[in-house]
């Protein structure tokens, strides 16, 4: 799967860290019922998230050390 934009990662792994967050915030608060499913769910999600923002992160820099490679390749041959 090929992304043009992979910072979209990095701001669907902010998204699921911060539901990963706020539920079991909500649980502890009384707020939302405690259920195995939700607690499993709200886990996943902040696991999820921190898997996806690192590799967003990763995708990122890779993409900035080819722009790289690429100017001083062009500089080279000036």
């Amino acid at each position: 799967m090929a992304l043009k934009h992979p910072r979209r990662l990095i701001w669907l792994g902010f998204v699921l860290l911060l539901l990963g967050f706020v539920l079991p915030v909500l649980m502890v608060a009384d707020i939302i019922t405690t259920t195995l499913w939700l607690s499993i769910f709200s886990h996943g999600a902040s696991v999820s998230g921190l898997i996806l923002g690192l590799l967003g992160a990763s995708m990122v820099r890779r993409l900035q050390q080819e722009e790289e490679a690429a100017k001083d390749q062009e500089k080279w041959w000036e």
